[in-house]
């Protein structure tokens, strides 16, 4: 069969001219077309989607690659491209078409969702599909477009399963489209999920943070949410709650700190009392990330405001050293012997409590065990500044 007399995939063909694209680029809303059809559309003038008729926030285009290879395959293979394979792809197109419908109920967007999950989990392909028929920048419209100020029972269900699906895709890269929360309204919705959401939907968003902040194309945005004093709170927050909602707090609050400038304004919020009360219950869990939480303690205590909260802190010194020697293994024990070494060097308050409070015994039982050569060099510098402070300070009788 000659290639002319072939019918063209649905999704292999330009919204605006109906031929068969040849150089396919995404816009900001997740649909793709043919270069010079929106070249031309929006040198006439036009500043919407031709599709989805939303306004365009950022007219730059992305090149399509994943399309491309497809269409590159078909032209080459012709009928021999797998039809089970290209269904599944015009199956995928028919359901993003039902999530951008404006008449469908949020219960119907659920199942079409629970169907879009089967068909990418049923090979190793499906994920990339979802990302070239750009389902991520849909998802993230739906996700956070509208600001509700009170979550509905529909709209949670909604917000799980949207939330899978755009870490799923996350995973493999386009973070740049997460900076669609530098607008007020989305970052207003995303903070209405953080407060009132389920706790799945917490740890999933503290995930996205984590994202966020780890990627170079989001450096802008992590600083953003780094000023947000209310999102700051409600991470701090997260800290206290259950089992795998603190993790992930601990998680996005440690990946914020990437960014200097958002440290300080995570100490006011009371970070260092949150990550310090985490410390002293960590070991009732199974699996606990103390060792992570006192990383971060020791990166903020950088910080003179930290200082002061961790020394103003009753339980504070206790908590550093509780950490120093941990019998199950020695995570976190380097941490906490800079971190003391840090308090300890100017504070004489801090050293005193550090030494009423049995530090020096704990030093020497990690000089005994099997930590690395690194945290016993540290151990012992850290007996040395408590002996020689020691012996130069008068004694109260």
């Amino acid at each position: 069969m000659k290639k002319a007399e072939m019918t063209v995939p649905h999704l292999f063909m330009c919204p605006i001219s109906l031929d068969l694209i040849k150089d396919p680029v995404t816009l900001c809303t997740g649909q793709t077309y043919d270069r010079s059809s929106i070249e031309k559309w929006l040198a006439a003038g036009n500043l919407t989607c031709p599709v989805t008729m939303q306004k365009l926030q950022d007219p730059s285009m992305v090149p399509n690659h994943t399309l491309r290879h497809l269409i590159d395959q078909w032209l080459q293979m012709g009928t021999q491209l797998d039809p089970v394979y290209l269904s599944k792809i015009d199956s995928l197109g028919s359901l993003k078409k039902n999530l951008e419908s404006d008449e469908a109920p949020l219960e119907y967007k659920c199942l079409t969702l629970q169907k879009i999950q089967a068909l990418a989990e049923e090979s190793q392909s499906g994920n990339s599909c979802l990302l070239q028929l750009g389902f991520l920048p849909l998802l993230l419209e739906l996700l956070f477009g509208k600001a509700e100020p009170k979550l509905s029972e529909e709209c949670v269900k909604f917000a799980e399963l949207a939330l899978s699906c755009v870490l799923r895709l996350l995973s493999i890269g386009e973070y740049e489209y997460l900076n669609m929360l530098k607008e007020e309204s989305k970052l207003e919705s995303f903070q209405v999920f953080l407060d009132q959401g389920t706790s799945k939907i917490k740890r999933s968003l503290c995930q996205i943070i984590e994202g966020i902040s780890s990627s170079s194309e989001t450096r802008g945005l992590c600083a953003k949410l780094g000023k947000n004093r209310k999102l700051l709170k409600g991470l701090v927050l997260s800290v206290h709650q259950t089992y795998g909602e603190s993790e992930a707090g601990i998680k996005a609050i440690s990946a914020l700190c990437c960014l200097e400038s958002n440290r300080e304004n995570l100490v006011q919020e009371n970070v260092i009392n949150g990550l310090l009360a985490y410390i002293s219950v960590a070991e009732r869990h199974e699996r606990n990330l103390a060792p992570k939480a006192m990383a971060t303690i020791e990166l903020l205590l950088g910080l003179e405001s930290a200082k002061e909260a961790l020394i103003n802190n009753p339980n504070g010194i206790k908590a550093l050293i509780k950490m120093v020697f941990r019998v199950s293994d020695h995570e976190g024990s380097e941490s906490a012997v800079r971190s003391l070494m840090i308090i300890c060097m100017d504070s004489l308050q801090a050293r005193e409590e550090a030494i009423g409070a049995g530090i020096l015994t704990q030093l020497l039982l990690l000089l005994q065990s099997q930590c690395s050569g690194r945290t016993k060099t540290n151990a012992r510098t850290l007996l040395k500044l408590l002996r020689s402070k020691w012996d130069e300070e008068p004694k109260h009788l």
